[in-house]
């Protein structure tokens, strides 16, 4: 299997190019068609595979921590007459169902990371449509906060998955489309039934698009439009960036290992070890923080379980149980959220602590069983007592020595799941006085009798009993089906309320991927198969 790596700079761009106007960016998709990340398609008409989607998240978040200046980023193509086709078509016809889940929710998490950046970061998005705007390509501009369309008589948006490949916009088109968009239910049942799209003013009144310009005052308008946006953004016009440098880390047959993390691989059991250090040194103030830029701690770490989780995802499909586990001081952790606390109002420190919510969102919408290990030890305190909460199951080692799980003020509103509620809140959903009785442990170190008084953890055990009952825990774990277990944990872990981002994952899940299995698409004679053969694709009518 191709070893596929999410690491990339600027200088390995193939497909986005970025350019820089004070407060204004702009990032042009200029795919090249020979740049495919696998052999056997071309991607025409700025359409996308996985390494497009890989440049353009690596684009997002260098616009967040190296470019703290640009308060709009204007979306556009860098070709005439194509915004972007989408996905591209031959990739998805070829491809395994794995590498297209895998695919699709890495483009959700990256469109998910846009209007973060806008609705926390202040860094806000316009798409710019000048030619053909089709599937994906128009998932991705609804991504944005406001989407101009050039009236041109050519230029269109459209969502013809339906018509043209027996497939759907699964990828939050559709949920998009209704939830963000405000569309019509019947006209976006036509809007997705139409091959060749809509564009002028219907659009506009469809809610497609929020403004149509003619050629002679398109660039015009998009620089007023951009200029508007910018001037809502509270960040600094005078702050200095810091870099993000390629991370260290060092893969071996056993696993990977990162200043801050480790990875052990058990092929033979099925699962990885995600070992987590705490801090070292930790700046004294906010001119520190800026001094050690990615070298501080919480967002180095964030860097590292980020690739790791990506990593896993991909290219370890076998291994199914991600033990989680820390080791070092509890203080220092409380250390390290004491700054990210008092410093909360600081851009640098406010996109740290939104990456970290990513991660530990992307780390809950993992196709894999978490179990967390509480040890002697161990350091779950604060932010790294998510990980506890994050978890399908909590296990802590019980000795009136330690260890102890220490909560903090991070834990009740920093770090929200795609639910919108915080993993205690969705851990105890309909019992708010549990979630204040663990506000009110908030200072103490919790032993495991307590943390189970507590409803923190699942289980504890004494020396004597340890490693039996892991043993028996992670044969058991890895003797289920994996697909049961995935459907399990997906449904038990958004508890509460559903919102838009639950509902485009869930939906993906649920309805695109299974779709993507189904012969009318994928089949010798579906539609992805037969597409620009010249012959009709098959269809088996039966509804189930």
């Amino acid at each position: 299997m191709t070893h596929i790596d999410f690491q990339t700079d600027p200088s390995r761009y193939r497909h986005w190019r970025l350019a820089f106007d004070g407060p204004i960016a702009t990032l042009f998709m200029d795919v090249d068609p020979a740049g495919g990340m696998f052999e056997g398609y071309e991607l025409k008409l700025n359409s996308y595979d996985l390494g497009v989607d890989i440049e353009l998240a690596d684009a997002v978040q260098r616009l967040r921590f190296e470019h703290p200046e640009v308060r709009c980023v204007v979306l556009r193509s860098g070709k005439a007459n194509v915004f972007c086709a989408g996905a591209n078509i031959r990739m998805l016809g070829q491809a395994s169902h794995a590498t297209k889940v895998n695919f699709c929710k890495f483009t959700n998490e990256t469109r998910c990371a846009i209007e973060d950046a806008a609705a926390a970061g202040g860094q806000h998005y316009l798409a710019a449509i000048a030619g053909t705007c089709a599937g994906g390509g128009y998932e991705l501009a609804m991504t944005t906060e406001h989407i101009m369309l050039i009236d041109d008589r050519r230029s269109a948006v459209a969502l013809p998955e339906m018509p043209l490949l027996a497939v759907l916009p699964g990828t939050g088109g559709l949920t998009r489309l209704t939830d963000k968009r405000g569309v019509r239910r019947d006209l976006a049942d036509v809007f997705c039934s139409l091959e060749e799209g809509v564009r002028g003013q219907r659009a506009v009144a469809w809610r497609l698009v929020d403004e149509v310009v003619p050629p002679s005052r398109w660039e015009a308008a998009v620089l007023a439009r951009a200029q508007a946006l910018a001037a809502t953004s509270d960040r600094p016009a005078d702050a200095r960036g810091i870099a993000l440098p390629p991370l260290d880390r060092r893969f071996a047959e056993g696993g990977i290992t990162y200043p801050h993390l480790r990875v052990t691989l058990d092929r033979a059991g099925r699962r990885a070890t995600l070992t987590i250090a705490g801090p070292g040194e930790l700046p004294r103030d906010l001119a520190g923080i800026h001094a050690a830029g990615a070298a501080f701690w919480p967002l180095a770490l964030a860097r590292a379980l980020d690739d790791a989780i990506l990593h896993l995802r991909v290219n370890e499909p076998t291994l199914g149980i991600l033990v989680l586990r820390t080791e070092g001081g509890a203080a220092r952790v409380l250390a390290a959220d004491a700054l990210l606390e008092a410093h909360a109002q600081d851009w640098l420190v406010r996109e740290t602590r939104l990456f970290l919510r990513r991660v530990f969102k992307r780390l809950d919408m993992t196709a894999r069983s978490l179990i967390t290990l509480i040890e002697p030890g161990s350091c779950f305190a604060g932010t790294l007592a998510e990980l506890v909460f994050a978890a399908d199951r909590a296990v802590m080692f019980a000795d009136a020595a330690g260890p102890h799980l220490h909560l903090g003020r991070l834990n009740f509103g920093a770090y929200a799941m795609a639910n919108g509620l915080t993993r205690l809140q969705t851990r105890f959903v309909g019992e708010p006085a549990s979630v204040a009785l663990a506000e009110g442990a908030i200072g103490r170190a919790l032993t495991a009798e307590e943390a189970a008084e507590l409803g923190l953890i699942t289980a504890f055990h004494d020396s004597v009993d340890w490693d039996g009952e892991l043993r028996m825990l992670f044969e058991e774990r890895a003797s289920f089906s994996a697909d049961a277990l995935t459907a399990m944990e997906a449904n038990l872990r958004f508890a509460g309320p559903e919102t838009m981002e639950t509902r485009i994952f869930g939906r993906l899940t649920a309805w695109q991927n299974w779709v993507f299995q189904r012969p009318n698409a994928t089949g010798e004679a579906g539609a992805l198969r037969r597409y620009g053969s010249g012959v009709r694709p098959e269809y088996d009518p039966a509804r189930v």
